[in-house]
């Protein structure tokens, strides 16, 4: 078992996590590079394992990820406790790591941080279908996904679905589909794609009976807002979130390739810590309810 760890090698482990460097951790800190680096080799001592693969940047083995859980979950703890018992905040906010897609917070989630006060974000992207990973790793403490299923020592609740429209400029519509939608066209025409792991595409293929559709020029855009820019150029066709493009549509700029289609995402948190993520949780489900169309 564990004997006491100390505060501080758990503050430079979560300093050089944060800024991806022993010597960013250091000016974190107010200290030198070989404080940080001492305190590190103190703590791997301690816990007989590796806790940083030293790179550019630095990231946490398996053991330094559950440590960093661990202090992200005790200065959490510590702030809800002095709230509690009136005492005097340290005047440091607890950090709050999420995991979300990048849709999401391009049109609402915002509104969720808006609402919170005296709490430090962290966010991750990474797609709905694969942002539960995360959060089974331990990496963050709660996640947005597209999975309703449990993560082991998790909560759920449904935030509802957000909705997308398959958009084109009326240049792009009239060049390539101007007989109509059909496998053939869809499998000569440019398709926008996030990156690998979009699979939004495809799926409304699938929706509207167009099947596996291949060939097709692919272009990868990780961007949000380049995504809607790049249909509006006429670069491609993609699926876009419905309040990014409502006024596109409504003035002509796009053209809304038909067959509604919407992503259900789901809110997962950390069991232990619900109490202190409760906040959180109040204003991610109200700002999804203000955005969302139901489950």
């Amino acid at each position: 078992m564990l004997n006491h760890i100390d505060p501080a090698a758990l503050s430079a482990l979560r300093a050089i996590l944060e800024t991806g460097s022993f010597d960013g951790a250091a000016a974190a800190l107010g200290v030198t590079p070989s404080a940080i680096t001492q305190r590190i080799q103190r703590l791997e001592d301690h816990v007989g394992a590796p806790l940083i693969l030293r790179g550019r940047p630095c990231s946490a083995t398996q053991a330094g990820r559950r440590l960093r859980q661990h202090a992200d979950e005790v200065a959490l703890l510590e702030h809800g406790l002095q709230a509690d018992l009136g005492l005097q905040a340290s005047g440091i906010w607890p950090r709050i790591r999420i995991a979300l897609n990048a849709d999401s917070l391009a049109t609402w989630f915002l509104g969720a941080m808006a609402a919170i006060d005296g709490m430090q974000f962290d966010l991750v992207l990474d797609d709905q279908d694969h942002s539960h990973a995360w959060l089974q790793r331990g990496d963050v403490m709660a996640a947005i996904t597209a999975s309703p299923a449990e993560v082991r020592g998790c909560d759920v609740r449904p935030l509802g679905a957000l909705a997308y429209r398959a958009t084109a400029s009326p240049d792009f519509m009239a060049r390539w589909f101007a007989d109509g939608l059909c496998a053939t066209s869809l499998s000569q025409a440019p398709m926008l794609v996030f990156n690998a792991k979009d699979g939004l595409q495809r799926r409304w293929l699938e929706q509207q009976g167009y099947g596996r559709v291949a060939g097709a020029p692919v272009h990868w855009l990780p961007s949000t807002t380049a995504f809607v820019e790049a249909a509006e150029r006429g670069i491609g066709w993609g699926l876009n979130p419905y309040p990014l493009v409502r006024d596109q549509i409504a003035d002509g700029r796009l053209v809304d390739m038909g067959g509604a289609f919407s992503t259900p995402l789901y809110w997962h948190w950390n069991r232990r810590i619900g109490a202190q993520l409760a906040p959180v949780t109040q204003a991610v489900r109200g700002a999804a309810r203000k955005q969302f169309c139901e489950v």
